[in-house]
């Protein structure tokens, strides 16, 4: 009879990429709610804010630690394949994403992204509900882009509901809470599994003053550098 392998506990997400998760889940429905209710000071308020995130994590992506770096965790065609056959050797799925997961969290980045671009040059001047650069296009641009910012929101929330179906699905079948480590950023697993070491605060400066500067410039009609 196999021993039992041993448990540990390891720490899985970094301080910042935990805040820029939980301020995503938060700024969506009040983005819904903001125009729902036609407050469109807080509505372009909010979207600076989440172009400021959205900006900071595509940088830690880069800078941040081993477990939110695009490059440990976005695998290539093969590798999902591998994965959705059951092959573990692929990836590691006690720490981080997995190949398939990658895939949920490019998908939420680059339609939040998408989301907001439209969002930053959409609206309509005679009633004061423009984005920042609206004012760098034409108008018949605008009105499509502002009806395509409507519109395109329903692909957020399915990819949101997709997410959480995800998310249940792991906790019910296979036994494995995703939540908690958000939460916590520390997760029990059995074997061994690799910690993620910490990323020097530098580089999460850096990050924030990149994203700030870029909310900034934006907030000011993306003037001439």
């Amino acid at each position: 009879m196999k021993p039992p392998e041993a448990s540990q506990t390891i720490h899985v997400w970094d301080l910042p990429v935990r805040l820029c998760h939980w301020s995503f889940a938060l700024l969506i429905p009040a983005m819904w709610w903001t125009a729902e209710n036609s407050a469109w000071a807080w509505h372009k308020r909010l979207g600076l804010v989440l172009l400021g995130l959205l900006v900071f994590r595509i940088i830690w992506g880069v800078l941040g630690s081993r477990t939110a770096r695009f490059v440990s965790f976005v695998k290539g065609p093969s590798a999902v394949m591998a994965y959705l056959r059951g092959d573990r050797d692929t990836a590691d799925p006690a720490i981080g994403h997995n190949p398939l997961g990658a895939l949920s969290v490019i998908a939420l980045l680059g339609a939040m992204a998408l989301q907001v671009s439209m969002g930053l040059f959409a609206g309509d001047p005679f009633d004061g509900a423009t984005g920042p650069l609206n004012s760098l296009v034409g108008v018949m641009t605008a009105d499509t882009l502002t009806d395509w910012h409507e519109m395109f929101f329903w692909v957020i929330v399915s990819l949101v509901g997709l997410h959480l179906t995800a998310i249940g699905f792991y906790a019910i079948v296979k036994r494995n809470n995703l939540i908690s480590p958000m939460i916590s950023g520390s997760k029990t697993v059995s074997g061994d599994a690799m910690e993620n070491p910490p990323t020097p605060w530098q580089n999460a400066l850096i990050s924030a003053v990149a994203s700030a500067g870029v909310v900034v410039w934006v907030a000011y009609g993306a003037p001439p550098l």
